[in-house]
């Protein structure tokens, strides 16, 4: 199978190397990044072109554009599959962009760490396709529409729980730390959901911030468009705008605002 994986940074990266120790011929195409052991393409219509599966996995402010700009190369057996956090009417704009099948795909995992065995919702035309496809490489897809949209909206609907939960845990330990009793607190709240989530909830907001306020806003414009008002998910948007800039203060080594959770928390 040729498979082009457009955005080859953390997640995309991860998933090119696993399509290639899966036996794929793999072309990827990055204009920031070429992680070794991977083909890389003089573009991205070169990378398209004959594809029988396209990933899109960069960031959802560009993936209209990617696909966009490689539509005309796309044959008419090729599978555009767009693997990036987006809302619902995205998804379709996606949809209608490319003249071939599309798979809305909805990544519910820590692709870092699980590469192609992260667990996957797809939905769209392309959908049953692309899980005929990625099962037998190990992704477990769960297809749950043939509408574009509907896998990315399930995901969000997850993440307002997900990243909601990682808020409150935020919030809780620096009132706790102010208080003088974090050690206490976080203790209680790993018997209750154990440490490793807690863990996990702390630094992957710490360590993708950037990328989960855009996720949140998403969440929080889906939660509107269902008549939901968005209380979580626009809390859970302004703890991680505030540790995204912590981050850039750190980097610039500045002060944070706030006493920063570190790993003792």
């Amino acid at each position: 199978m040729e498979v082009a994986v457009l955005g080859l940074g953390e997640a995309g990266g991860r998933i090119a190397a696993d399509l290639v120790v899966a036996g794929c011929a793999v072309r990827g195409w990055d204009p920031k990044r070429r992680p070794p052991g991977i083909a890389n393409a003089d573009s991205d219509l070169s990378a398209v072109r004959n594809a029988d599966v396209v990933l899109s996995i960069n960031a959802a402010a560009v993936a209209l554009d990617a696909a966009v700009r490689v539509a005309g190369e796309l044959g008419g057996d090729t599978v555009y599959a767009d693997l990036n956090t987006a809302s619902p009417q995205l998804k379709r704009e996606l949809a209608a962009a490319v003249p071939v099948q599309f798979a809305d795909v909805a990544l519910l995992g820590a692709v870092p760490s699980l590469g192609l065995a992260t667990p996957a919702l797809a939905s769209g035309t392309g959908a049953e396709r692309f899980a005929e496809l990625f099962r037998p490489l190990g992704m477990p897809v769960e297809v749950v529409g043939s509408v574009a949209g509907d896998a990315a909206g399930s995901k969000l609907l997850r993440s307002v729980f997900m990243k909601g939960m990682a808020a409150a845990a935020i919030e809780s330990l620096e009132a706790a730390r102010a208080a003088g009793v974090v050690d206490r607190l976080h203790a209680d709240i790993a018997a209750v959901i154990g440490g490793p989530l807690l863990e996990r909830l702390l630094s992957g907001s710490r360590a993708h911030a950037a990328r989960r306020v855009d996720e949140m806003r998403a969440a929080a414009g889906y939660l509107e468009e269902l008549g939901v008002q968005p209380r979580v998910a626009s809390a859970a948007a302004e703890w991680l705008e505030q540790l995204e800039v912590e981050a850039g203060r750190r980097g610039l080594g500045l002060p944070t605002e706030k006493p920063h959770l570190g790993a003792d928390c």
